[in-house]
């Protein structure tokens, strides 16, 4: 439902426009999976983008275990445990033991680690600047909200969409056409 019309469902919403979102939203995912994977090329593997989220959500949320850690982030134990590794490796961020049990281990952010991820930050900002420096202020200020939703929208209905593959044991069936809305 919207704002605008309270009666609107999601087989209301034409399939041009889905399809156009669908696009964007692909090719924004090639572009930033290809440019990552050029700053860990022309780094020599030194910067891996990815591992950078982990930096953010420590700063941001605390120190916390690797399994909490691989939860907030939608990621598995294997990768985080290979991008906490070259972060130790570097000095970024490091292991305590958990002071909730000392048997275990957090991971918390060093103080070099606060100063990449700030010098992170504020290159991320001037490229977005950039992007946003001919929109109006009320463009990008929709733009955030609007994102901001959409982003929440997507977290909500992913479980639902998981769940519905899950509860098809063939993709065939999975796949069959749906009703059109046209």
């Amino acid at each position: 439902m919207t704002d605008d019309d309270p009666a609107t469902t999601p087989t209301d919403i034409d399939d041009g426009l889905v399809d156009a979102i669908a696009y964007q939203i692909a090719r924004l995912t090639k572009l930033r999976d290809r440019t990552n994977a050029q700053i860990s090329a022309l780094t020599a593997g030194e910067i891996e983008p990815a591992a950078f989220s982990i930096l953010f959500q420590l700063i941001h949320g605390g120190p916390k275990r690797s399994g909490a850690l691989a939860e907030d982030l939608y990621s598995d134990a294997s990768t985080i445990s290979r991008q906490v590794a070259g972060l130790v490796k570097r000095g970024l961020i490091e292991r305590r033991a958990d002071p909730a049990d000392g048997r275990a281990s957090v991971l918390d952010v060093t103080d070099a680690g606060r100063t990449v991820a700030a010098q992170i930050r504020a290159r991320r900002n001037d490229s977005l600047r950039g992007m946003l420096t001919d929109w109006a202020p009320a463009e990008r200020e929709s733009f955030a909200a609007l994102l901001h939703r959409f982003v929440d929208g997507y977290e909500e209905t992913r479980q639902r969409m998981l769940a519905d593959i899950a509860a098809h044991r063939d993709l065939n069936s999975y796949y069959e056409p749906a009703e059109s809305n046209s």
